[in-house]
């Protein structure tokens, strides 16, 4: 199975990253994408980020019954900090018959050459890269194992949505409505 791997914190997971993601699971030849959340970094404060199975919970509630998406949390198992080769060599290890993709902005794509092993990453995985304002891919666009995917850009960010639930503000039409009430619920990102 080709699969895209769509890396991320997901604090919160929004309508951005489901809309690339169902773009990319939908218009590309990827059979399935799995959104792959990614864990404190405990070199860095945690500040804002939610504790790793709340953030996963929300990306599962986020995807619901949509086939062509899966929550993962492989990186999660794995020593830290996380190194995307880590990640893709432990993935074509445990699971050979799939073909594992990686997708990123076009901001990423710019920087991907300082990447620990980006030749390696690029020699033997594609990178589906979709548009972000103002960065057009750097020196890569036109590598072969490079694919510019058309998606739709949403210019929402989840530092955006945690100021404004911080400033009492209604974001409900910014996220999934599960990935809402759960937020709601548990009174995240108030503080």
């Amino acid at each position: 199975m080709k699969i895209g791997l769509f890396f991320g914190t997901f604090n919160p997971v929004h309508v951005g990253h489901m809309a690339i993601a169902g773009h990319m699971a939908e218009f590309t030849d990827l059979e399935q994408v799995w959104m792959v959340v990614t864990p404190h970094n405990p070199h860095k404060p945690a500040g804002a980020l939610l504790q790793d199975h709340h953030r996963f919970e929300l990306v599962r509630l986020a995807i619901g019954d949509y086939r062509k998406l899966k929550p993962s949390k492989v990186e999660f198992s794995l020593p830290k900090p996380s190194y995307t080769i880590n990640t893709l060599t432990h993935l074509s290890e445990e699971f050979p018959d799939h073909q594992f993709n990686l997708i990123m902005g076009s901001d990423n794509l710019t920087t991907f050459m300082k990447w620990k092993n980006w030749e390696e990453i690029i020699k033997y995985h594609s990178l589906y890269v979709y548009p972000r304002p103002g960065h057009e891919g750097g020196e890569l666009k036109n590598h072969p194992k490079v694919v510019m995917v058309d998606a739709p850009r949403m210019d929402v960010s989840s530092t955006f949505i945690r100021e404004a639930i911080k400033n009492k503000k209604d974001i409900r039409f910014l996220l999934p409505e599960s990935v809402y009430s759960y937020i709601d619920e548990m009174n995240f990102y108030k503080k």
